[in-house]
C-alpha cells in the first residue's frame, strides 16, 4: 500500500532547468559563443558538474574573472527562478496527498539552502514532512546516487514499495529506481529530448493524471 510520495523540485515543483541554462547561455552570447544544450547534459538533475566558465574559456580563447561572472550568472538565474509559477497539477497532487494521509518529502541533488529557501518563498514547505539535499550530512551525494532517496525514505519511515517518485530528468529517476522506488517521469523542455530512463510511467505533465490514478497504476503493477 502507498504510504508517501517523493518529489524531486528543479524541474518538478518549479521549471528551473530552462533558466539555468538559459542564464549561461546568456553570457556565452555575450562573449559570440555558443552553450548549447548537448554539453549542458551532464549537470542535469544533479547540480552543476562541468567547468561551465572553463569551457567558455576555451572556446572564445580568453582569460575569465570566474567568480564575478558566476555572480552576475547566479544573480539573472535567480531572478529567473522567481518568475516561475509552480508548476502544473503540482498544488492538486499535494492537496490529493493530504487528503489521502500520505506523507511527503523533497528529494534534491541541488544545496539544501536552494530548495528549503525556495520551497520557503513558494508557502509550499509547510507541506512536506521531509527534505533531503545533496549536502545534508545523510546524503553527501547527487543523482543518480539514490542516497538522498533513501535518505527521504528514512525520515518518512517509509519503505520503496509503499512510496511513488516524481522526477523530470534520467539521473533522477535511476537515482529513485535504484532506491527501489516506483518512479513517475514529468520530464520539461530541457529533459524531455534525454529520455526517461526506464521510469515506471511518464507523463508530459503532472496534471496529465490524478494522484488516485498514479496510484492504482503504481498498485497494478505490484
Amino acid at each position: 500500500m502507498i504510504r508517501a510520495l517523493i518529489f524531486d523540485f528543479d524541474g518538478l515543483i518549479v521549471e528551473t532547468e530552462t533558466p539555468a541554462l538559459q542564464s549561461w547561455q546568456e553570457i556565452f552570447q555575450e562573449f559570440g559563443q555558443e552553450l548549447t544544450p548537448e554539453r549542458w547534459d551532464d549537470n542535469v538533475g544533479r547540480g552543476e558538474r562541468i567547468d561551465i566558465v572553463g569551457l567558455l574559456e576555451q572556446l572564445s580563447g580568453r582569460s575569465m574573472d570566474a567568480e564575478a561572472l558566476t555572480a552576475r550568472r547566479r544573480a539573472r538565474h535567480v531572478k529567473m527562478v522567481e518568475a516561475q509559477p509552480i508548476l502544473p497539477g503540482v498544488l492538486q497532487c499535494i492537496a490529493d496527498a493530504h487528503t489521502m494521509g500520505f506523507r511527503l518529502a523533497v528529494a534534491s541533488s541541488s544545496s539544501r539552502q536552494w530548495v528549503a529557501g525556495h520551497l520557503d518563498r513558494l508557502g509550499l514547505i509547510r507541506h512536506f514532512d521531509a527534505v533531503r539535499c545533496r549536502d545534508d550530512a545523510d546524503v553527501g551525494v547527487g543523482k543518480p546516487d539514490p542516497a538522498v532517496y533513501l535518505a527521504a525514505m528514512r525520515a518518512l519511515g517509509v519503505a520503496p514499495n509503499q512510496t511513488i517518485a516524481f522526477e523530470d530528468s534520467p539521473r533522477g529517476v535511476q537515482a529513485a529506481r535504484t532506491a527501489g522506488i516506483f518512479t513517475v517521469a514529468i520530464p520539461n523542455d530541457v529533459t524531455r529530448r534525454m529520455g526517461d530512463a526506464g521510469a515506471d510511467l511518464t507523463l508530459n505533465s503532472m496534471a496529465d493524471m490524478t494522484l488516485a490514478e498514479i496510484v492504482r497504476v503504481t498498485e497494478a503493477q505490484g
